[in-house]
């Protein structure tokens, strides 16, 4: 049992709680390992690794390439494939979209590492 459980890592909550083997933050329901968070070294956010389609980890402003045709909602025709995205930024989006950045043509939108190459 740990005597004074770590702030929650999401949120800053200090009023988090150990149930079982995971600690839970009582503000925004995350859970997670107590180990986790003393693994990841000084980065207090965590080691996010986001990786490509290849395999290749991902930065803030690399550029990648669109491997597959996309189809985008509105618009008659999608984002090809082979079309080159620069300066993109990572977030932590919604259902994986997990890039951040702005298509020629298109505008911001927020794509998914799983259909991206890094050039």
């Amino acid at each position: 049992m740990i005597d004074n459980p770590p702030p929650c890592p999401k949120c800053s909550c200090e009023y988090t709680y150990e149930m079982n083997a995971l600690v839970v933050c009582p503000e925004c329901g995350h859970e997670w390992a107590p180990a986790e968070s003393g693994a990841v070294g000084n980065d207090p956010i965590g080691a996010r690794v986001i990786k490509d389609a290849v395999g290749n980890v991902l930065q803030d402003g690399d550029s990648v390439v669109v491997v597959k045709a996309l189809k985008v909602k509105g618009s008659p025709s999608g984002i090809k494939a082979g079309t080159k995205v620069r300066n993109i930024r990572l977030v932590d989006g919604v259902d994986g979209h997990d890039i951040d950045c702005k298509v020629d043509g298109f505008g911001a939108m927020q794509l998914k590492s799983s259909v991206v190459k890094k050039a």
